[in-house]
């Protein structure tokens, strides 16, 4: 600049703007020196990183360009870094460019946690991490991670572990307006009205077509991830405090492909599953259960990453669980606000569906029951994983939300990357659990390497979400989870937040005064609010038909004989063997919660030769406590004070019996008391 010159002022301007970095990042590259890139924004700036050749690269960065345009733009904690990088530190300038792009995306990541941007084609790209399609209601799941995106933001919780990147996944929730719109544009109005199986009527929403400009929404979703991808359901209904829905509406996974429309069209199938799942019969049944009517149900869409890595075919985290702010069953010095979690290697279907998977409290993670002997790591641990097949057609349409979900044994899963931080050996010579998966012997999943010696901080991020969740919503909660711990980073994705119903647990009764001589039922784990009046009805299971291999046709039975208690509109004591409502039949009855849906009182009897630990953090548990029906497990073989006498059942008149259940029915009102605080049970005849 020339102090003379007739155009200082305006060349001193230019002189600013291009020398202290307040314009346009202008690239000018190659053996012309042509400009070949001009930046305003960090996604610009992004791309150009990854596009410029290594030589340009070097050149701008021992310059320190990027890091004075940062910095002119008040962006400092990244002008640090970009300051503090150089290409010898690194040694390669491949190492730079990588470091380079990671730190763009990272800090792009992490200023737009927080917020729910609404969707707009020109500007929406990879740094929205939550957006929503449509103007109508996102749902309860879709309001639950609107918020739980807000508060880990809020909460500082992306970046609080070294190492660990802890946030909501990548999230686009359509909304309820395009439900109403497909509804209505494809007339399928009247599909809904016609008297057809659920795969029909499934069958008829595929076929028909989505809005197209939620169809190019979808596609720019696609273009911006490149993983697998969940599409949940999120009814106005679903998550709430007193009738939760959980696990009613379907959740379809689809894997990544190479061919955008063919993930495009894998994922409109999967939209169009989800919308055709508020009218099955079983999701009806629950709509009338809970004394809602269909008309008003209405449907958004989520749709998210899946957290996991790839490994042999398959996709799936390390760790998935759920976790309550409240432990309906704490044992030894633990107490019920302390918490629990349920926690399973791969998807979560595990947890939620009633798989055996260990448990523990996250203040206490040291502590596991299940893992304390070798014969409990044994019988106790759990015994599969799923993970989602990533062949394109292993996707069809299906009622059976699951269909290109793998179940694979432990025994299988020892090759995989993921095994090591979660499995165990025991050492046949010496009989001693070694908390490792190298030495060689039969492998178990215990998560010791996470729970005993923190080589991931999962009980201290858990324990510190239950609280601030707590903190912010005022009652208890139940988070669904998912982490991955095979990569460069540690990812923990929220998944999922719903209130739970502590009232069961506020339940109180003098049982001085309670005369439990002569009991039905009489158990030391229950929960209920007190006393339950105006029963006079008991469906149980006939011990002599107890078949594990025919749990399936248990079910069609006591849903038959539930269908007759809501005719007559009459609730009832269900009794059966093992853990009610769990997707593996060989753990008990897999029944949905519309199946029993009359039930009052629900009992879970133990054999001598068959028990599983009590129902909790599942969908069909939730579903249970949220109705406030009380839930009992009996074990007499080994708790002493607990009773289930089937010899006086089987003594009283049958309304009705069937190959596997028999239902009696007194002529006065049982005597039913069910104590949540000090998980106590009595079931009696009024005499």
């Amino acid at each position: 600049v020339i102090k003379q010159s007739k155009m200082l002022a305006d060349e001193i301007s230019d002189y600013i703007s291009q020398e202290f970095g307040f314009g346009d990042f202008i690239f000018k590259g190659g053996e012309n020196g042509k400009e070949t890139f001009r930046i305003r924004n960090l996604y610009e700036l992004e791309q150009m990183v990854g596009a410029i050749s290594d030589s340009d690269l070097e050149r701008i960065a021992s310059m320190n360009i990027m890091s004075k345009w940062l910095k002119a733009r008040g962006i400092f904690s990244l002008s640090s870094t970009f300051f503090n990088m150089s290409v010898a530190k690194d040694g390669s300038i491949e190492a730079h460019r990588k470091a380079l792009l990671a730190a763009l995306k990272d800090y792009r990541i992490n200023q737009g946690l927080g917020e729910t941007a609404q969707y707009n084609p020109e500007t929406y790209n990879d740094a929205i991490w939550f957006a929503r399609v449509g103007k109508g209601s996102m749902g309860g799941k879709g309001r639950g991670l609107a918020f739980l995106n807000h508060i880990l933001q809020r909460h500082n919780m992306y970046d609080k572990w070294e190492g660990v990147r802890v946030l909501v996944p990548r999230t686009m929730v359509v909304t309820t307006d395009y439900f109403d719109r497909f509804i209505k544009d494809n007339g399928l109005r009247f599909v809904i009205q016609a008297d057809i199986t659920d795969s029909e009527l499934l069958s008829e929403f595929v076929s028909a077509t989505l809005p197209q400009e939620l169809t190019e929404a979808l596609r720019h979703f696609i273009r911006c991830t490149g993983k697998p991808l969940a599409v949940r359901s999120s009814s106005v209904l679903e998550d709430s405090y007193y009738q939760p829905f959980a696990g009613v509406y379907s959740t379809y996974m689809i894997p990544a492909t190479e061919n955008e429309d063919q993930q495009l069209r894998l994922l409109s199938k999967a939209v169009k599953s989800v919308y055709a799942s508020v009218f099955y019969a079983s999701s009806r049944a629950y709509i009338t259960a809970t004394g809602n009517v269909l008309s008003e149900e209405k449907m958004a869409v989520i749709v998210q990453e899946v957290c996991g890595t790839q490994d042999g075919g398959y996709f799936f985290p390390t760790l998935s669980g759920v976790a309550r702010s409240l432990n309906f069953y704490p044992i030894g010095h633990e107490e019920a606000s302390d918490g629990i979690v349920k926690l399973a290697m791969g998807l979560g279907k595990a947890v939620v569906d009633g798989d055996q998977v260990l448990r523990f409290s996250p203040k206490y993670p040291r502590n596991v029951l299940q893992t304390s002997t070798p014969e409990q790591v044994i019988s106790e641990t759990q015994q599969a994983i799923y993970a989602l097949d990533l062949q394109p057609d292993k996707f069809k349409t299906s009622v059976d939300d699951a269909v290109n979900l793998a179940r694979i044994s432990v025994e299988d899963c020892t090759g995989f990357r993921n095994f090591k931080y979660v499995a165990s050996t025991i050492d046949l010579e010496s009989g001693r659990i070694v908390d490792s998966a190298i030495p060689e012997g039969p492998k178990y999943i215990t998560f010791a390497q996470i729970l005993k010696y923190r080589t991931f901080p999962l009980a201290e991020i858990l324990t510190k979400l239950l609280d601030v969740a707590y903190q912010e919503i005022k009652c208890y909660v139940e988070i669904e989870f998912a982490a991955s711990l095979d990569g460069e980073e540690s990812l923990l994705n929220v998944l999922q937040i719903r209130p739970i119903s502590a009232d069961v647990n506020d339940s109180g009764v003098d049982w001085r005064k309670v005369d439990c001589s002569g009991a039905l039922v009489h158990s030391s784990c229950a929960l209920g609010t007190g006393w339950i009046k105006d029963i006079r009805d008991i469906i149980y299971l006939k011990s002599s038909s107890w078949d594990i291999l025919n749990t399936p046709a248990m079910a069609r039975e006591i849903t038959a004989l539930n269908s007759s208690m809501l005719s007559q509109k009459l609730q009832y004591v269900l009794i059966g063997y093992g853990r009610w409502g769990s997707s593996v039949p060989s753990l008990g009855i897999p029944v949905h919660w519309a199946d029993i849906s009359q039930t009052k009182v629900l009992v879970e009897a133990a054999r001598e030769d068959f028990r599983t630990e009590p129902s909790q953090g599942t969908h069909f548990f939730q579903n249970l406590t949220s109705f406030n029906a009380g839930y009992v497990s009996v074990d007499p073989w080994t708790k002493k004070s607990d009773i289930y006498s089937e010899d006086a059942l089987n003594a009283l008149p049958a309304v009705e019996e069937g190959e596997f259940f028999r239902h009696v029915r007194l002529s006065s009102p049982l005597e039913i008391c069910i104590d949540g605080r000090n998980s106590r049970a009595l079931i009696k005849v009024n005499e």
